[in-house]
């Protein structure tokens, strides 16, 4: 069990480093973080039941971190593809809104 609490205490502290290293995380990040914080519990939890906590924490959180960067990963590429999506909407509204104002300034002129 003391091998369980060191390998989630290094697995804690390296997932602190990589968080604090500058600005705001993104979603591949944050898939990463969880998923190597988790595997690495439930790699512990496995490893103490065959009497190896450390190695099973050190393999679960090496898993996790692959799973959840991949997880993270496609949930960051849907975000991006909505967030492109947005600003093609507003610049479309955009140039409906401008020509509305150019029919309306033809019709008070009389042209249309």
């Amino acid at each position: 069990m003391k091998r369980l609490m060191y390998a989630l205490g290094i697995a804690l502290f390296l997932s602190t480093l990589i968080g604090c290293s500058g600005g705001d995380l993104s979603t591949r990040e944050k898939g990463a973080g969880i998923g190597a914080l988790g595997g690495a519990a439930l790699g512990g939890i496995i490893g103490a039941a065959v009497g190896h906590p450390g190695a099973g924490a050190a393999i679960g959180g090496a898993l996790g971190l692959g799973t959840g960067a991949l997880v993270g990963d496609q949930l960051q590429g849907q975000q991006n593809r909505q967030a492109d999506q947005q600003k093609q909407i507003d610049a479309n509204q955009a140039e409906l809104e401008r020509q509305r104002r150019e029919l309306e300034g033809l019709r008070k002129q009389g042209e249309y």
